[in-house]
C-alpha cells in the first residue's frame, strides 16, 4: 500500500543547479508586472532586462521591479549577450512573430518561455515548434496551471497511485474574468484562454484522451461577438476514465445585483481514494492558496489537509521557468515543451469541433 501523507514539497517545483540564468522579457503588462518578475525574484531568478511594444511602459515597469536594462526593441535585448532565455509575455496574436524574430535573430538564446495558447492554431503551433527545434532553442509553454500547488499536489497522489485507478475528475470553474482587449479578435474566447488550463491540466493528471464531447453558448454579459463563452466539455480516456470541465464565466448575475457563488473546484475519484481541491486564482490580487483535501481507503475515512502558503498567482510562475531552467541545464526537453503543447492545442480544436458540428471527436483526429 503507497504511503499516503504527502511530504512538505511535492507541490513545489523541481528547481534547477543554476538560478542565475540571464532573463529577458518581452511584453510589459500586468501579468509581467505583478506575476512573472514577482515569482521570478522571488525564486531567486536574475531578470536583467526588458523590452514591449511601448518602451515608456516597459521603462515604467522596469523601475517598479528593480529590472536594470530596458531595450527599445527585441533585437536590441537579444543582441545583450548576457541574455540566455527570453520570457515573451505579448498578447496571443502578436506571439508567433516575436519567437520567429528571437529565432532568426544572429545570436542564439538558449531557451524561449511562451505564453499559452502558444499559437491560436496547430499548424502555426507546428511551424514554431519546428523553427525553434532547427534553431537548437529550447521551446517551454507557460501553462502554468500544471504548476498550482494543488494540482501539483494531486499530481503526486497519481504517481505514487494512493489514489488507485482513476475513475472521474471534475473542474468547476464560476469566475467572472476581466477579458483583455486582444481576446476580442481571436477565433477563440473560452475555449483558447480561459479552458486550455483545464484541458491542460487533466492532459497532466490523465494522458491524452481518446475522445471529447463539448456544448458551449455565449455568455450573456460579454458584449463583444464570441461563440464560446460558457463551456462545458467531456473527456473519454482509453482506461475507463472521464473527465469534465464546466468553465462558466457567466456565473449568474452577480455583477448585476445577485448573490455571488464564484470559485474554483476541482475533485479526483479513484478506486482507493478521493481528493478534493480549490484554486485560489479568483481572489487575485488578493494572495490566496489554493487547497487540497484527500482519503483513501486504507486510512479508513481520515481526511489529509496539506497546507501551504505558496499561491497559483504568481508563485506558480516560478515553476514553468524553472522547468525551462532544467531541461536547458541537463539537454532534455522541458516538461512543457512546444511539442507537448502541442496537444494541449489539438485538445482546444477538438472541444471547438466537438461544440460547433454537434459531435463526438476523437482526439487523434487533430493530432498530425
Amino acid at each position: 500500500m503507497p504511503e499516503t501523507v504527502l511530504d512538505a514539497v511535492a507541490h513545489l517545483p523541481e528547481w534547477p543547479v543554476r538560478r542565475d540564468w540571464g532573463i529577458g522579457v518581452v511584453g510589459a503588462g500586468f501579468i509581467v508586472r505583478d506575476c512573472h518578475l514577482v515569482a521570478y525574484n522571488d525564486a531567486g531568478f536574475q531578470t536583467l532586462a526588458i523590452t514591449s511594444r511601448t518602451e515608456s511602459r516597459a521603462r515604467e515597469v522596469a523601475e517598479f521591479r528593480g529590472v536594470s536594462r530596458v531595450y527599445p526593441t527585441v533585437e536590441a535585448l537579444l543582441d545583450d549577450p548576457e541574455i540566455e532565455i527570453v520570457d515573451v509575455a505579448v498578447p496571443p496574436a502578436e506571439q508567433p512573430a516575436v519567437i520567429r524574430r528571437i529565432v532568426d535573430h544572429p545570436r542564439k538564446v538558449r531557451g524561449i518561455l511562451a505564453q499559452k495558447p502558444l499559437a491560436f492554431t496547430s499548424a502555426e503551433a507546428h511551424d514554431l515548434v519546428a523553427a525553434c527545434d532547427a534553431a537548437g532553442i529550447a521551446l517551454q509553454v507557460n501553462q502554468n496551471m500544471r504548476y498550482d500547488h494543488s494540482v501539483r499536489a494531486l499530481k503526486a497522489l497519481l504517481d505514487r497511485r494512493v489514489l488507485g485507478d482513476p475513475v472521474l475528475a471534475t473542474i468547476e470553474l464560476r469566475a467572472i474574468p476581466h477579458w483583455m482587449p486582444w481576446a476580442r479578435d481571436g477565433r477563440s474566447l473560452s475555449t483558447f484562454i480561459m479552458s486550455i488550463h483545464h484541458l491542460d491540466t487533466f492532459r497532466y493528471w490523465l494522458g491524452d484522451p481518446q475522445r471529447v464531447l463539448a456544448s458551449t453558448r455565449p455568455d450573456p454579459r460579454t458584449t463583444f461577438a464570441h461563440a464560446d463563452g460558457i463551456n462545458l466539455a467531456i473527456l473519454e480516456f482509453a482506461n475507463g476514465a472521464r473527465a469534465s470541465s464546466w468553465d462558466d464565466v457567466w456565473s449568474g448575475p452577480a455583477r448585476e445585483g445577485a448573490g455571488a457563488d464564484l470559485g474554483v473546484r476541482w475533485r479526483f475519484e479513484g478506486t482507493d481514494g478521493l481528493a478534493l481541491g480549490t484554486i485560489g486564482w479568483p481572489a487575485w490580487p488578493r494572495r490566496e492558496p489554493s487547497t487540497l483535501t484527500y482519503s483513501t481507503r486504507s486510512d479508513h475515512g481520515k481526511w489529509h489537509k496539506p497546507v501551504w502558503p505558496h499561491a497559483w498567482f504568481p508563485d506558480a510562475f516560478a515553476g514553468t521557468m524553472s522547468g525551462l531552467m532544467r531541461a536547458i541545464e541537463d539537454g532534455s526537453e522541458p516538461d512543457i515543451s512546444g511539442r507537448d503543447n502541442l496537444r494541449t492545442i489539438a485538445l482546444c480544436e477538438a472541444v471547438l469541433a466537438a461544440a460547433s458540428e454537434h459531435r463526438v471527436v476523437p482526439f487523434a483526429e487533430f493530432l498530425s
